[in-house]
């Protein structure tokens, strides 16, 4: 059987979902792969990943002002990164993002291959509007192109009419599908993909960055006592914080970090003092993944109170420094917490609920070091090794010489 194994294998990933010099997190767990693909040594990647237009920075438009100074090229890790600029309206643009996105990705792609980067597959990440911008310029160059299902992608916007069908659309022409989880493929193929043309490949968990830390020592520079509960997450109603902010008030003996940023700041501190139990909680904004692991070693447990997930890291990310987790059962939660040593899973998002869980985990209390074995098993290897023979396949089955001798 033909391969390309042992031959370099050149791909451009193409997703807004990218750390960039101003969003060190962004999208991290795209970049977090590409990495560990890298390390195979059979792939070689550079990176288009398009900002929103922004030309100047304005204090009452933070959420945009962002992408003012992103550097249109930058490199991270080793990697060629790119952030060609795209349009966004806001709230209408839902159904014209798509277009102005693959406008950008195709002239900054056309001008990678031109340099002499010639890659031979685009690795688009998350459906919809990227995805979909993935299809439209692979087809326009003559590539084929993977396209990674990350969770509300798939879970809420291919609800919407035409972004479904958009998405159905990209997925059926796309040379493979790739989730996160088995939950995700469930969702994928009952929008009508074949399921043969959908991959599950797991994120994995670095258990180089992410371990055990003296937690007395973290405790005692952010001045914590007693029982530590942390809360990781962008600050919006999804995540679940505010839940978490109100299970504190049936769990007195239990300090709470929330580490993220986000719209939902405000909402949170209000909840806080109309409770009281302002003075139990710290609110860290992002940090790096070092200080993240950190934190989580401090922590007695991990709460991810999500109302959807495709496959949350924080869990495992948690795991790997001897951490326990409480989680709803939704999207892949259940895919990751299989195990007393793991934590727990909670069916009714609720405060009730929550503080429960929070008392039968703390009762339990798993050993550290189990809950990181446990975590081990969440290696990157196998998932990278499916990966590079799905690229081999794909290459193989798109090479001119190998379909002209079928």
């Amino acid at each position: 059987m033909p391969t390309t194994r042992g031959r370099i294998k050149r791909i451009l990933v193409a997703t807004t979902l990218y750390p960039n010099a101003n969003q060190n997190r962004h999208g991290i767990f795209v970049e977090t792969r590409l990495r560990q693909l890298l390390k195979s040594g059979e792939v070689e990647a550079q990176v288009v990943a398009p900002v929103p237009w922004f030309p100047f920075k304005i204090a009452s438009m933070e959420q945009y002002s962002i992408y003012a100074d992103v550097p249109k090229h930058e490199q991270r890790n080793g990697i060629e990164v790119f952030h060609p600029r795209y349009l966004v309206i806001p709230k209408i643009g839902m159904l014209l993002t798509p277009i102005f996105l693959a406008i950008s990705l195709f002239f900054c792609a056309r001008k990678i291959k031109k340099n002499g980067f010639r890659f031979e597959l685009l690795d688009g990440h998350y459906f919809y509007p990227d995805g979909v911008a993935t299809a439209v310029v692979a087809k326009l160059l003559k590539v084929p192109y993977l396209i990674t299902a990350r969770g509300t992608d798939i879970n809420l916007i291919s609800n919407y009419k035409i972004p479904g069908k958009l998405i159905r659309w990209a997925a059926r022409g796309a040379a493979g599908n790739i989730t996160v989880s088995a939950a995700l493929k469930e969702k994928l193929t009952s929008l009508g993909v074949a399921a043969d043309k959908v991959h599950v490949l797991r994120n994995g968990v670095d258990a180089e960055l992410f371990v055990m830390h003296d937690s007395q020592k973290t405790r005692k520079e952010l001045n914590l006592t007693g029982t530590v509960l942390v809360s990781v997450g962008n600050l919006v109603e999804p995540k679940g914080h505010a839940l978490v902010v109100q299970a504190l008030k049936q769990l007195p003996d239990c300090n709470l970090l929330i580490v993220g940023k986000g719209e939902q700041l405000t909402d949170l501190k209000r909840i806080a003092d109309e409770l009281n139990v302002s003075d139990r909680i710290q609110y860290i904004n992002e940090v790096s993944q070092s200080e993240l692991a950190k934190i989580y070693s401090a922590a007695d447990l991990l709460i991810l109170a999500s109302s959807r997930e495709g496959w949350p890291n924080v869990l495992l990310e948690s795991m790997a420094c001897g951490t326990p987790v409480l989680a709803t059962r939704v999207g892949g939660t259940p895919e990751i917490v299989t195990a007393p040593e793991a934590g727990c899973l909670i069916d009714e998002r609720s405060a009730d609920s929550i503080a429960a869980g929070v008392k039968a985990l703390l009762q339990s209390s798993p050993r550290s070091e189990d809950t990181r074995r446990y975590a081990e098993k969440f290696s990157w290897k196998q998932t990278i090794t499916d990966l590079v023979g799905l690229l081999d396949k794909i290459l193989i089955s798109s090479s001119p010489i190998t379909a002209k001798s079928q």
